[in-house]
């Protein structure tokens, strides 16, 4: 009965990974339209999303009025009404990025994004150590399977170097298709690509080695999550996860914060900030509230450049 069951989970996975290769396959000639192109299906598609299918819509608004108090709510609807449009622009980033495979040129003539301050990071990993870069759902996520492009040769620090800690989703099918569309300017074989479930084991694996991980932190707990308390982020309570600060801690990494500020249309910027050069001197929730300050900071610059539509204060 063991050996069935292996062999059929071991063919319903092929059979997915073929379903997913002939998809990929079928809309990469799209995904290799220019980026205007996207751009404008996006815009159409962020009004679909705000004013017919009202996705998310009440989150959206719950998350901007409580956030941003202070606004009256034609000011808040305006706020909600930018934050589609920009969502609308990060999925048809995200979707051009997947025709950028084995054409990493191509992600670095766009002008998409690139690191202002990559002597920062530079500097951190030249300690010996690994080091820690939290990061949130800000500018453009989707793009961070590019960052190396975006380092611009400017670092010592090669591809392989880098982990990329992810939360699997529920679906295999957009599972897998994601994750190859985030990876698409990686090369293959890459292993770099770690699930937050596994990302202690790789620590541990890898702790004479340095590596660079990049883990996105700002979600809500998930279920069976460790929940500490980071006081006010956006006038609101907040709970967070502190995996990414607790591992840091737990091997003394140096823990730098990721911003991706927008400066334009399709135009992000990446910048490191130190929050600290020794997470053991740190206890994983300092750690965090530096984190959620740094954030806050970059939020209130420019609130659409956040992701609103999930409910981070439940």
């Amino acid at each position: 009965m063991t050996i069935f069951v292996a062999m059929t989970s071991k063919r319903e996975h092929s059979e997915l990974s073929l379903g997913v290769k002939v998809f990929r396959t079928a809309i990469l000639p799209v995904q290799k339209l220019p980026l205007g192109f996207h751009y404008a299906w996006g815009r159409f598609f962020a009004w679909l999303a705000s004013s017919i299918l009202r996705y998310r819509r009440d989150v959206v608004m719950v998350n901007l009025s409580r956030s941003f108090p202070g606004l009256k709510w034609k000011e808040v609807r305006d706020m909600a009404k930018d934050f589609y449009r920009h969502f609308g622009d990060i999925l048809a980033e995200a979707v051009w990025f997947g025709g950028c495979r084995g054409n990493a040129a191509r992600l670095r003539r766009s002008g998409l994004c690139r690191v202002i301050n990559p002597e920062v990071l530079d500097s951190a990993f030249g300690k010996g150590k690994s080091v820690m870069v939290l990061c949130s759902h800000q500018g453009n996520w989707e793009l961070l399977g590019g960052i190396f492009e975006f380092l611009e040769d400017r670092t010592r620090i090669c591809v392989d170097d880098i982990v990329v800690v992810y939360k699997s989703l529920s679906s295999r099918f957009w599972d897998q298709f994601i994750r190859g569309n985030r990876l698409s300017v990686v090369h293959d074989g890459f292993e770099g690509y770690v699930e937050s479930h596994d990302i202690l084991r790789k620590a541990v694996s890898e702790r004479r080695n340095g590596k660079v991980y990049v883990f996105p932190t700002d979600q809500f707990p998930y279920s069976g999550a460790t929940r500490h308390d980071v006081g006010l982020f956006l006038n609101q309570p907040t709970l967070a996860m502190t995996g990414g600060a607790a591992l840091a801690s737990r091997f003394g990494m140096p823990v730098l914060y990721l911003g991706m500020n927008r400066t334009g249309a399709g135009k992000y910027e990446m910048s490191f900030t130190e929050i600290c050069p020794d997470a053991s001197l740190m206890s994983a929730e300092e750690i965090m509230v530096g984190f959620y300050r740094l954030l806050e900071e970059d939020v209130l610059k420019d609130p659409a450049n956040y992701l609103w539509s999930h409910n981070r204060w439940k």
